[in-house]
């Protein structure tokens, strides 16, 4: 129940749900000194949402440099992975299969050293230029990644979930 007739107190319930017990007074002083706190505000606003956002493109430039030095070392890795396997093919399956694997390798290798080359920036122009000439492709590879990810999360998921069984 609210009690609106006692002086020098703000309303109040008894049902616990809302207290105010404070007085608001009027704000006082001219509209050129409230507009001035606003737009003082405001621009310590844009200014902190401008060095969040620099702070947020820089994190994301180092993380995807170093996302960047992963993949050319594991490409590094399977090159050279590849170019000793050559070896084995020649004996197993003859020497001009070894040499598909050695000319995979230095494939693999120069799209590699390709990558290193090159700025995060020049990686993502390249993406977008090659969406926008053929997106048929960017769409049929996207759902093919996304199709081979599905697959090996919920291999993972299925691997976790079964119970095993010790006897």
């Amino acid at each position: 129940m609210t009690d609106f007739n006692r002086t020098g107190i703000s309303p109040t319930t008894s049902d616990n749900s809302v207290v105010l017990d404070t007085d608001l007074s009027p704000v006082t002083g001219s509209t050129t000194t409230t507009t001035d706190t606003v737009g003082g505000a405001k621009q310590t606003l844009k200014d902190e949402a401008s060095k969040l956002s620099a702070k947020a493109t820089d994190k994301a430039r180092s993380l995807a440099d170093e996302g960047k030095a992963r993949a050319t070392g594991a490409l590094d890795e399977f090159s050279k992975l590849m170019e000793d396997a050559a070896g084995t093919v020649d004996e197993k399956l003859g020497e001009q299969y070894g040499q598909y694997a050695r000319s995979a390798a230095k494939a693999i290798s120069g799209f590699s050293d390709g990558l290193r080359g090159k700025e995060v920036e020049d990686l993502l122009a390249d993406a977008s230029d090659f969406v926008r000439k053929s997106p048929a492709i960017a769409i049929g590879t996207a759902a093919a990644l996304g199709f081979v990810l599905a697959r090996i999360v919920k291999a993972g998921v299925d691997t976790d979930t079964t119970p095993s069984t010790k006897g």
